[in-house]
């Protein structure tokens, strides 16, 4: 059995604040079976960018791959898109269509 479990948020930076943004860790949470657990990532330019602008932000990127290595260590396996990979959707078929059977493969899930 595969559980995907997903937390969107509805409400704006603006109503919530800048900080609550920063307890929001994971895009997507697959609990697969024998407790292996995926973390799929999308990532838009705010994850390295300063200010909404064009500046490189190298500690929100040291931020990022420390958030990472952390999830990793406590045995969660993470993949990274970047928004341009699934921006239109033929690509982003395209792509999904490859990943996940070999993200399948790879924890040995079966369609049964």
């Amino acid at each position: 059995m595969l559980v995907v479990w997903l937390h969107w948020d509805h409400k704006t930076v603006h109503q919530r604040g800048p900080e609550a943004l920063l307890r929001s860790r994971m895009d997507f949470l697959l609990l697969l079976p024998h407790g292996q657990r995926v973390v799929l990532e999308v990532d838009g330019s705010q994850h390295f960018i300063r200010d909404c602008g064009r500046t490189p932000d190298t500690a929100k990127y040291a931020a990022m791959v420390g958030a990472d290595r952390e999830l990793k260590l406590r045995e969660y396996e993470v993949f990274r898109f970047g928004h341009d990979e699934l921006k239109l959707i033929d690509d982003a078929r395209t792509l999904l269509q490859q990943f996940l059977p070999d993200l399948f493969r790879r924890f040995r899930v079966n369609s049964s």
